[in-house]
Formats: C-alpha cells, sequence, structure tokens
C-alpha cells in the first residue's frame, strides 16, 4: 500500500512547483553563464603552457644558498661555519691538550667546572646604573676538530671580506669560492696570529670560550682546569668534594693547558695566567691603566722639571756668587779709604 501524503505536504510541493515554473527567464540566464563559463575554461585549458617546457636557466643561482666551494648540507661544512662564526665573536679562549677522555669523564669535568663558574659572585653595577651581563652561564668547554679549525682560522686570519667586496661577481662568505682560493694561496707569516698558535692546534684540543674578557671568570676556570698554586690554587675539598671524585680527578689530569687568544693576540700560558691575575677584573684593568699612565705623566713633568729647576739653582747661585764678589771689593776700598 503506498505511503499517504497529508495537505501540509501537499500544499508545500504544490507552493515549490509555482515557484519552479515562475523562474523560468532567471533558470535560462543561469545555463547561459554556465555555458559561457565552460567555453571560458575551454579556452583556458587550451592555451596553458605545459609544465615540462618550464625551465630555468642554467645560470640561475637562488638567492637564499649562493655557490660555495663545498657543499652546504654537510655537517663539516656547519662546523666549518660555527668555528668562523666562535673565532670571530669570541674574543678569549683557552686551548687545553686532552689525552681522550671519555664521555663520563667529560661530564664530570663540565659539571665541576660550572659548579665553580656558579659561584663567582654577580658583576657590580656601574656608575651609570647599569649592570654588566653575567657570562658565567655562557662559559663553554668543548672539543674541537683541528683540523676544520685550522681552516677557520685561517678564513678569519687571511680572507678579508671588505677588500673581496669590490670585485665583481663575487662572494665573500665563509664558503665561497674566493675565500678558498684566498687561504690557499695565502702565505703565513711566523709572527702573525695563525702563525703563532697553529703548531699548538695538533692532535686532540678542547676549548673554553668566554663571551667577554673576565679576569675573575678566568681565575676561576684556571683554578678548575690547571691549578697552579699559591696564584691559582685548587678548590678545596671540603668546598668542592666533586671535584676530588675519581672520575673528575682522571678527566682533569688529562688536560694541559697549552695557550690561549686573547683580543685576536695569541698568548702563552704566563700571560694566560697574568690576565687572570688581575684584581678587580676590567675595571682593575683599567685603574691599573689610569694609575699607569698617571706616573708616566707625573715621572716625564718631574723629570723635566728637575732639569730646568737645576738650571735654575746653577744660574742663581752663580748671580749671588757674583754679587757678593762685587759688594765685597766694595767694602775694601771703603776700609782702606
Amino acid at each position: 500500500m503506498p505511503p499517504r501524503i497529508n495537505y501540509s505536504t501537499r500544499s508545500s510541493i504544490g507552493q515549490i512547483l509555482q515557484r519552479t515554473t515562475g523562474c523560468q527567464r532567471p533558470t535560462a540566464i543561469l545555463l547561459q553563464s554556465s555555458k559561457s563559463t565552460s567555453r571560458h575554461y575551454a579556452s583556458a585549458s587550451v592555451s596553458q603552457i605545459p609544465l615540462g617546457s618550464i625551465k630555468l636557466p642554467d645560470n640561475y643561482i637562488p638567492p637564499t644558498q649562493p655557490p660555495s666551494a663545498r657543499r652546504p648540507d654537510q655537517r663539516k661544512t656547519q662546523l666549518l661555519r660555527s668555528y668562523t662564526a666562535l673565532l670571530r665573536s669570541t674574543p678569549l679562549v683557552l686551548f687545553f691538550q686532552h689525552s681522550n677522555l671519555t664521555a663520563v669523564e667529560w661530564a664530570a669535568v663540565r659539571r665541576e667546572l660550572r659548579a665553580a663558574l656558579a659561584k663567582v659572585p654577580p658583576p657590580v653595577v656601574g656608575p651609570d646604573g647599569e649592570a654588566p651581563v653575567d657570562i658565567s652561564t655562557s662559559i663553554e668547554l668543548q672539543v674541537i676538530r683541528t683540523r676544520m679549525f685550522n681552516v677557520a682560522f685561517k678564513i678569519v686570519e687571511f680572507f678579508d671580506t671588505e677588500a673581496q667586496a669590490v670585485k665583481p661577481n663575487t662572494y665573500t662568505h665563509d664558503l665561497s669560492t674566493t675565500a678558498y682560493e684566498t687561504i690557499s694561496k695565502a702565505t703565513v707569516d711566523e709572527s702573525s696570529v695563525y702563525g703563532q698558535i697553529s703548531p699548538l692546534l695538533v692532535g686532540p684540543v678542547a676549548a673554553v670560550t668566554f663571551p667577554a674578557v673576565s679576569p675573575v671568570h678566568l681565575a676561576t676556570v684556571l683554578q678548575v682546569l690547571a691549578p697552579t698554586p699559591p696564584a691559582f690554587p685548587a678548590p678545596s675539598r671540603k668546598k668542592s668534594p666533586g671535584y676530588y671524585d675519581p672520575t673528575a680527578q682522571s678527566g682533569l689530569q688529562k688536560l694541559l693547558l697549552i695557550g690561549g687568544r686573547v683580543e685576536g693576540r695569541v698568548f702563552d700560558n704566563d700571560s694566560v695566567k697574568w690576565v687572570g691575575s688581575i684584581e678587580g677584573g676590567v675595571n682593575g684593568m683599567r685603574a691599573q691603566l689610569v694609575h699607569m699612565l698617571q706616573t708616566a705623566g707625573l715621572g716625564l713633568t718631574m723629570a723635566l722639571e728637575g732639569h730646568s729647576k737645576g738650571l735654575w739653582l746653577a744660574l742663581e747661585g752663580r748671580r749671588t756668587q757674583l754679587e757678593e764678589e762685587a759688594n765685597g771689593g766694595v767694602k775694601k776700598e771703603e776700609t782702606s779709604a
């Protein structure tokens, strides 16, 4: 038996049919517009360029990836870039020769180094009211790849980007062919920074990097990694019991300080210790410099005044002597008369 349709449903269906029959013209317009649209799409599909014919020129260079002498996706390439950035941005670097420490020994050494640096008092607020940045958490001990570090040191030392930028169509980044050709043709002078420090970068080497020159933090690092009493004594067993842990002591005995690089200059062990022995940090160094300049100026002034004063005393004495002789002769003549 077919389903029954009630009255409300019949009336709604009738209204829909009336609306549909009453809107024949807009329907024809929509059909015409759809036909024109389909014709437009048909003409567009005919004029499309095949994707296979789109090709970049052979000499196209993407702006985000300039050409380089080394493959930029390799780990050695990124390591080279990190070393060049480290040498340009780090004013103080200490180099240690290590005898193949184990991972546990490296962890123990870094632990004691962080603990000692955490005990360094925070910097004092300057006269302008601004406190210097605390660099204790930014000092790092890392093992370097001497061969890649050697190449990075050559690039920083001998490759001048400003001089090469004048040449047309020349790339001046650290991985460019220009940088590679420059360091290949460079003549190494023994008096240069690279010539002085390259003989030390042989074998397994580790580096302690400082983001700023701070004698206080340098002294702390020397006390932990290269203690030399009485100037840089090792931490006491009471204050740092972990320092005397067998694993930490085994790792520390395999470290040997071989030199450093301070503000672009090579320092030997004694010079590095002299920087670490400056009292008061950078402010103390400035005070010593001001005192030295004042003392030198005072000594020069006294030396110049001494010569002129001696000459004045000699001339004054001679004048007094001549006056006495002249007066004495007059007195003798008066007495005889």
